[in-house]
């Protein structure tokens, strides 16, 4: 099977007019989220990954079982119409992209900086050939994705190509919701492309960063400003994600249903949770009750039990996660400045400075000056290091 223009010759010599994309990545959102977009969408779908095991494993079945986890189900589906190359092979994967409709990145913050060249040499092939727009859904858990992968591309890309790059490359930063727990080997039941995922399949991109027009995508929701929900998933969702881990964690809870199971823990998060709702909805002019069903959804999808989700997976790495912008310190800033509460998220950096996986090895003081931005005459502060007492004594009350 060779790759044509927008579609495919088989073997036999017909032409398959079906839609292309790329998708950078073949690990937890590559394969258990965007690949699943794709396929149902009616793309013909080539990954890019570095694992050889993977790379031949989708292009001995060119196919994949994914299964969808409820609390209570299990439900397998099979994504097919699937190829892969080797990421090591910068000229094959420039020459997937520069024929490609349509292109995603899922690959992780830190390995972007690697996948930036082989990008621009497939976007150096479209500019020659004047090639159709296209557009590049950043699906990476990073703020200021577009204009990190921005600058990345354009130190590779010759310079004769920039003003195209910018007139015919669309940089579309994403909001992945989808929550897709560590794979056990009870999860992959024998087969080692198996990747269960929960049922959750909305993918918010930001409506004025296309140059090939939106595309027709299961799922997608185009908003602008898309800074929204950016917000939304850091300062809702996963922000509620690591307090309901710091809470468990205190608690002794090994799983994140175990921890929001817990009346006092589900009520605290919700409380937290709704705080972030109402300074975003202040701050954007937006209605309100669709952010308290948000919430609701969200501690929902916390308590399934078959996502078998660790306290230690999502509380761990507090260094990013207390970081000045992140989920706990960017949350309090933002409920902060919209007057909104805070109890909650002071309760939960608390925790997080007790967290019993911690990596942090530095005092709370420092850690909260240095870490989360909070100084020593802030009144967040203080009340703090009160909350942190109370949990190293184990006399903490979750009110």
């Amino acid at each position: 099977m060779t790759a044509v223009g927008g579609g495919t010759v088989t073997a036999n010599g017909d032409f398959n007019s079906k839609k292309t994309a790329v998708m950078y990545g073949a690990g937890n959102i590559g394969r258990g989220f965007i690949g699943q977009l794709l396929f149902e969408s009616g793309y013909q779908t080539t990954f890019v990954d570095v694992d050889e095991n993977v790379v031949a494993a989708i292009n001995e079945k060119h196919a994949y079982p994914l299964c969808i986890l409820t609390d209570d189900s299990r439900t397998d589906v099979m994504i097919e119409n699937i190829e892969a190359i080797n990421g090591n092979d910068a000229g094959k994967v420039a020459g997937a992209i520069s024929r490609a409709d349509l292109m995603a990145t899922a690959v992780g913050a830190n390995i972007l900086p690697r996948v930036a060249a082989p990008i621009a040499a497939g976007l150096a092939r479209r500019f020659e050939r004047g090639a159709a727009p296209i557009d590049v859904l950043i699906c990476e858990n990073l703020k200021d994705a577009e204009r990190i992968l921005r600058s990345l591309i354009l130190s590779h890309l010759p310079k004769a190509a920039h003003s195209w790059f910018f007139e015919s490359v669309g940089l579309v930063e994403t909001s992945i919701g989808r929550m897709v727990p560590i794979q056990t080997p009870e999860m992959k039941g024998g087969d080692p492309m198996r990747i269960c995922v929960e049922a959750y399949a909305s993918l918010p991109v930001d409506g004025a960063a296309f140059r090939a027009g939106i595309p027709d995508l299961r799922g997608i929701k185009a908003f602008s400003p898309f800074s929204f929900y950016v917000e939304r998933k850091l300062y809702i969702h996963n922000m509620g994600h690591a307090l309901t881990a710091y809470c468990g964690d205190y608690l002794g809870c090994e799983y994140i249903w175990q921890a929001i199971g817990r009346k006092e823990v589900r009520c605290l998060v919700r409380k937290a949770m709704v705080s972030s709702a109402n300074a975003l909805a202040k701050k954007y002019g937006m209605e309100d009750q669709p952010l308290y069903d948000h919430v609701d959804d969200l501690i929902a999808r916390f308590g399934n039990r078959q996502l078998g989700d660790t306290v230690y997976r999502v509380g761990r790495d507090l260094r990013r996660k207390l970081a000045r912008e992140d989920r706990l310190a960017g949350a309090l800033r933002l409920c902060e400045s919209e007057n909104t509460g805070t109890e909650g998220i002071l309760l939960g950096i608390a925790l997080a400075l007790r967290f019993s996986s911690s990596d942090l090895d530095m005092p709370p003081e420092k850690a909260l000056t240095d870490i989360c931005g909070i100084g020593e005459g802030e009144p967040s502060f203080s009340e703090i290091l009160r909350l942190h007492g109370q949990a190293l004594e184990g006399s903490l009350e979750f009110t």
